[in-house]
């Protein structure tokens, strides 16, 4: 076999999972109506399809939002790790302040159903991009990121006299080396840049990354000293006279760190709700709930074993997948349309098929696989959830 995780696997050809490009196929009547699956029991569903596990995915949801019920910060879940309006809801019922997400399609979306209170927690650029973000400002107060003075300029010139109207945060780089300016006398200079052209500046954004550490004085540490440089900034603004309302930063790795650091306002913790198994040993407080139902289509008279839900069905961007509740089976490589399995223990009941459950290893790009997800709860789909694009 290849040695690396990236040799092991085929890229997938034009073309998705068996729910995504025609996803009613071969269920007769209800081929155009994903709505009426509900009360079908899983063993009828055809595969590969999403699963969500109903019961974990509301402990998690009921866990998050317990932990911030009494807290100074609030919650501001990334939809990018559900990607399903319904949870979006869910989230915001239990006590969410809103949301974030990573595209202004994203947010338009999410304002087109209801949702408004929503942050884009990333920069923009270009004429077509800004003036969309524009149009969409004089529908609800969204939110965008900026660390760029050009961008500012290019905004207040499209929005002219409503200017004003367009909310924005000032990315910080606190520790990821990815988008922002650095904190302290840049931020402030950008600030200063916002104020100028009259855009209402609402605070400061500064996403630390994940923390891959076991909950500890290390994690503290490192979480501490990229929170540190942001409330420092905030500081520093308030100084200067400049209101600073919004603190913004964390993650589901190092949720409880941000949302009692002093000075953090709100924490946009996203993968707690579904929660895949590369994230999972560094946020033990929530437990996986997302599978890939599958069938076995082949099984040699010596050891590998194959099913139909390959590359197209979920991404191994973080590593191969583990197959649920079968430890005697590893996954061995992942093709366009395949999943191979090695069989370690002779013993496990599996035949050609039989369906198997495979946990998402990575969220944000198996979602985009599919169009729908189906909500599992006592081995029947309870509700189809539609993916948003």
């Amino acid at each position: 076999m290849p040695n690396s995780v990236n040799e092991q696997i085929t890229p997938p050809s034009e073309g998705r999972a068996g729910w995504s490009k025609t996803p009613n196929e071969g269920l007769g009547p209800l081929r155009n109506q994903p709505s009426m699956m509900a009360g079908m029991k899983v063993k009828d569903l055809p595969t590969p399809a999403l699963l969500l596990d109903m019961d974990s995915m509301e402990r998690n949801l009921s866990r998050m939002a317990e932990f911030f019920r009494n807290k100074p910060a609030k919650l501001r879940p990334h939809f990018k790790a559900q990607q399903v309006v319904d949870l979006a809801h869910r989230q915001i019922a239990a006590g969410a302040n809103g949301l974030t997400c990573a595209r202004l399609e994203q947010a338009e979306m999410l304002v087109d159903q209801g949702i408004e209170n929503i942050l884009i927690a990333n920069e923009i650029a270009g004429t077509g991009p800004l003036r969309h973000f524009v149009e969409l400002s004089h529908r609800a107060p969204v939110i965008v990121a900026v660390d760029n003075a050009s961008v500012v300029e290019d905004m207040a010139a499209i929005a002219g006299s409503r200017a004003h109207e367009l909310n924005v945060v000032v990315d910080l780089d606190v520790r990821l080396g990815r988008c922002g300016v650095p904190p302290g006398e840049a931020a402030l200079s950008l600030t200063k840049t916002v104020l100028s052209k009259r855009l209402r500046f609402r605070g400061l954004m500064g996403y630390e990354g994940h923390i891959p550490l076991p909950a500890g004085p290390e994690k503290q540490r490192v979480a501490h000293m990229a929170l540190q440089r942001l409330t420092d900034t905030k500081a520093l603004l308030e100084g200067h006279g400049i209101p600073v309302e919004i603190v913004t930063c964390g993650g589901t790795s190092d949720y409880s760190e941000a949302a009692t650091f002093p000075g953090v306002t709100e924490v946009q913790a996203g993968s707690y709700l579904l929660m895949d198994t590369w994230y999972a040993p560094h946020a033990a407080d929530f437990q996986p709930a997302l599978t890939v139902l599958s069938t076995v289509i082949s099984k040699s008279v010596s050891s590998r074993l194959v099913a139909d839900a390959g590359a197209k069905a979920m991404s191994a961007g973080n590593g191969l997948p583990q197959i649920k509740g079968m430890p005697g089976l590893k996954v061995k490589a992942l093709h366009s349309e395949h999943i191979l399995m090695e069989i370690q223990d002779p013993s496990i009941p599996v035949e050609v098929g039989d369906q198997i459950e495979i946990w998402v290893n990575t969220l944000d790009p198996t979602l985009r696989l599919h169009n729908y997800i189906f909500g599992i709860r006592n081995s029947e789909v309870e509700v189809v959830f539609p993916v948003a694009r």
